[in-house]
């Protein structure tokens, strides 16, 4: 594990790289957890095990596992169209189900990613999603667009997350992030994870290289199931280890098994999901891609992995026939993470 320090102080002292926190658990322990470069490189401050990041769409396997919860519970079916719990839906001749917005088959795309009159009225109504909308208005403009395609038929990454999120917030009548964090957060003793940057805690938020802009969290007016959360590289390490922990203390095992299963039907379009830059040689589970063959990805690993990097940098990849998992804390656009897997995987 030498080599990942080794590696990782390269690239920051390269400058492709802040700052960074990477973190790995091997057969339920922290075998590594190490900090490097800097928190704040214009102020000299340096990197901490404590330092908050925005984990962006490492929000939606979070938010995907508080839906299994109110699975669990009877409270949410997935083979339930969404309109059963987003009125606004509900008089559409065609809707997606809820397993359609875990596994980004519901036709509602992330409209700056095509160029199709359908991805264009996306784009015009959420843009990014880093809006100052409601969660009401968020659901009030999606409702009324046009689906892309049938669903179920095509994988293509949308607000599927985001809308999940605001229907487990109509299940129990409280905010996406009191329920994630007495419900997910609490008991995994993840006690960093929360929507936003808390108020007093601005100068543990890691800082990226100028030329790279992060978005305003504070704008936001709605908790993001999709991409909001903040962390820390301790408290994923927490997550990743119940997944692999087969959902102790957090869901059953049989739960979990589903979760990190291929949820695409035979036929599905994956031609998007096996685009360069995304994750070619994956299906997709509930909130998170999980790799079909060894071949066809630019780098090792083992069938049944499973993963979904956040856009500010942040990544991570939990690998059960290995029971091992890493995280990958930084703000930075340097592609890193396959230069650190070849290297962990090459310890084992």
């Amino acid at each position: 594990m030498e080599r990942v320090a080794e590696f990782v102080e390269a690239e920051v002292s390269a400058g492709r790289v802040p700052g960074a926190v990477v973190g790995v658990v091997h057969r339920g322990q922290v075998v590594f957890l190490k900090a490097f470069g800097h928190r704040d490189k214009a102020r000299g401050v340096p990197m901490t095990r404590d330092a908050l990041f925005w984990i962006a769409s490492m929000s939606k396997p979070i938010t995907a596992a508080g839906a299994l919860l109110l699975v669990e519970r009877g409270q949410l079916v997935l083979d339930e169209p969404i309109g059963a719990y987003l009125p606004q839906f509900a008089g559409r001749p065609v809707q997606p189900s809820v397993l359609d917005l875990l596994r980004h088959t519901a036709g509602m795309p992330e409209g700056l990613l095509g160029d199709s009159p359908v991805h264009k009225l996306y784009a015009d109504a959420v843009g990014n999603g880093m809006t100052d909308l409601t969660g009401a208005e968020f659901v009030d403009r999606l409702s009324a667009l046009p689906l892309l395609h049938e669903p179920g038929a095509m994988w293509h990454y949308g607000w599927g997350l985001d809308l999940t999120g605001l229907i487990i917030e109509s299940i129990v009548g409280a905010s996406l992030g009191d329920f994630l964090r007495d419900e997910v957060c609490t008991p995994l003793g993840m006690s960093d994870t929360t929507f936003g940057v808390p108020a007093g805690q601005e100068d543990r938020f890691a800082r990226p290289l100028p030329q790279h802009v992060l978005p305003d969290l504070s704008i936001a007016r709605f908790h993001s199931g999709g991409a909001g959360l903040v962390s820390t590289a301790a408290d994923y390490l927490r997550f990743v280890q119940m997944l692999l922990d087969k959902g102790k203390p957090l869901l059953g095992r049989k739960t979990v098994k589903y979760m990190l299963s291929d949820q695409l039907a035979p036929g599905t379009d994956t031609s998007r999901l096996e685009k360069p830059g995304w994750n070619p040689g994956h299906g997709f589970g509930v909130g998170l891609a999980v790799r079909r063959r060894i071949g066809g990805f630019p780098a090792p690993g083992s069938v049944g992995e499973v993963t979904w990097p956040g856009a500010g940098g942040t990544t991570w990849w939990a690998d059960p026939s290995e029971d091992l998992g890493v995280v990958v804390m930084a703000h930075t656009t340097a592609k890193i993470e396959p230069q650190l897997r070849a290297i962990v995987l090459a310890s084992l």
